[in-house]
């Protein structure tokens, strides 16, 4: 029911001598009334359907099911072909070679999510020690993606595509700096204003908190993700006590001898799923050998230097961690997380699970990248606001 206000319609007092001017009024007060009832039921309608498309939005979210629920032990797209692959996760797919300093063929890939799905935010992955970008970790990566971030990697030298001697990183500063380099290309062709992440794995936990902390002529992250960081190798997977002693006599007489033992191969102490195992060990790019012995000196190098770094970490971050990983060791990422100095800081031990997270079944795995994604979208919406402020 609609009441009428006295103050709105004409009065009906027998002083009015010109009662055409009533008429004129009440048409006036007509028109605008249906003007103010026609946009309330606009502002209603916009309401309702902006409600509706978040929360659908929402829904979408907590069903996006991990891809590896998708692949199968040959193969990370299981049955389909890459390209049938990318399309029915609704998400272009690029790639291409740049040329590093030293000469060195380094392959690069990026997806971006197709429309509707607006880009949020700008995601760079940054794979583990023999690992790639184009196995377990690109499923990662096309899960970021379909959360509404333009996603990027690379491949380090002797890993993956790229060139180089199979798994060798005798010196962690110069894969340092391809990864700068590639990926400030990459954000460079992106507005500004998008808010940028890292999400790394394993050693590429060490890499992405030495890329923040070589400030440089680099624009700053706005956060990154550090899955089953390398910011300390566990007792339970480093070589024997008297070996490691003498790693650096190896290293300089034979630096590329395949001689350090290690308690188990990496795909079989990370993965917990058998089939994920087998899928691991499928790649015809992912080494089995034993480390190289000036490699496996200058990993141990790294993590005494991101230890000595910690205080220095100012960045936005989040820890995901096995508390069962017997490569890289959980106390060690607790001891970052006590002692940095982000303000905006949060780790998360999940009980009982390995090095590879992904590698869990598949309610691990959704519990686990269901934080992640989480965590980057929510700090994307927050740098978002804040530059609209």
């Amino acid at each position: 029911m609609v009441r009428e206000s006295p103050d709105t319609f004409p009065s009906k007092s027998k002083h009015l001598s010109k009662p055409t001017i009533s008429v004129e009024s009440n048409k006036i007060t007509h028109f605008f009334f249906v003007v103010l009832v026609g946009y309330t039921r606009f502002v209603t309608a916009y309401v309702v359907f902006t409600t509706q498309r978040n929360l659908s939005s929402q829904r979408t979210l907590a069903k996006m099911v991990h891809p590896v629920a998708e692949a199968n032990e040959q193969s990370p797209f299981g049955s389909l072909s890459p390209s049938d692959f990318y399309a029915h996760h609704s998400v272009t797919h690029s790639s291409d070679y740049i040329t590093n300093p030293r000469g060195l063929k380094l392959f690069t890939q990026w997806w971006t999510p197709l429309p509707p799905t607006k880009i949020i935010g700008i995601v760079a992955v940054v794979h583990g020690f023999t690992g790639e970008s184009s196995w377990f970790i690109q499923l990662t990566a096309v899960q970021l993606t379909k959360a509404g971030f333009a996603t990027c990697a690379i491949d380090h030298q002797g890993h993956g595509f790229s060139d180089g001697l199979v798994a060798h990183i005798p010196d962690i500063n110069p894969v340092v700096e391809d990864c700068i380099s590639f990926f400030d290309s990459f954000r460079a062709r992106h507005a500004p204003s998008l808010p940028s992440f890292l999400y790394a794995e394993s050693l590429g936990g060490a890499i992405a908190l030495l890329i923040t902390l070589r400030r440089g002529a680099s624009r700053p992250w706005d956060g990154i993700v550090l899955n089953g960081a390398m910011c300390g190798v566990s007792a339970k997977f480093k070589p024997p006590w008297p070996l490691e002693h003498f790693l650096s006599i190896v290293a300089a007489v034979v630096p590329t001898w395949q001689v350090v033992p290690t308690r188990g191969s990496i795909p079989d102490v990370s993965f917990k799923e058998e089939w994920k195992r087998k899928l691991a060990k499928a790649s015809p790019r992912r080494p089995l050998a034993r480390p190289r012995a000036a490699t496996a000196l200058e990993l141990l190098r790294v993590c005494r230097e991101v230890q000595g770094k910690f205080e220095e970490v100012d960045v936005p971050f989040l820890v995901v961690h096995g508390g069962d990983d017997v490569v890289c060791d959980p106390a060690c990422v607790e001891d970052l997380y006590r002692r940095a100095a982000s303000k905006d800081k949060t780790l998360k031990i999940y009980p009982g699970m390995w090095h590879q997270m992904v590698g869990e079944p598949e309610e691990g795995v959704e519990l686990v990248f269901g934080d992640i994604v989480e965590w980057l979208r929510t700090r994307a919406e927050r740098a978002a606001g804040d530059g609209g402020a």
